[in-house]
């Protein structure tokens, strides 16, 4: 199981006081969602690798399907619908781009 680490958090969002202790907090966020990303993106590897036709890279039931759960877990943390949802259909965009071009290379060797 993957363990992220990042700096000690200082404050809650509620406790900050000042812009430093927000900026902190945030790059400090920042990092782990770079290395939580990451790991996203070796699974778009292994699907890239695993999917032996290019036309099952897109796949508009599962784009849906990871969405609902994604604002069903955005309600439970009281995430906004208007940051989970355009952030995650972005990501998933994204993702698949890169999928697309990692199936494409893998398959030109």
């Amino acid at each position: 199981m993957t363990h992220y680490q990042s700096d000690p958090r200082h404050n809650t969002g509620p406790e900050c006081r000042s812009m430093d202790e927000v900026r902190y907090e945030i790059d400090r966020l920042d990092r782990l969602l770079v290395a939580m990303v990451k790991e996203r993106q070796d699974y778009m590897d292994a699907a890239a690798r695993i999917k032996d036709n290019r036309g099952a890279v897109r796949d508009e039931a599962r784009i849906e399907d990871v969405v609902q759960k994604v604002l069903v877990a955005a309600k439970k943390e009281g995430l906004s619908d208007q940051i989970a949802e355009p952030v995650w259909r972005t990501m998933i965009e994204q993702c698949i781009a890169y999928e697309f071009s990692h199936w494409d290379a893998l398959r030109k060797a």
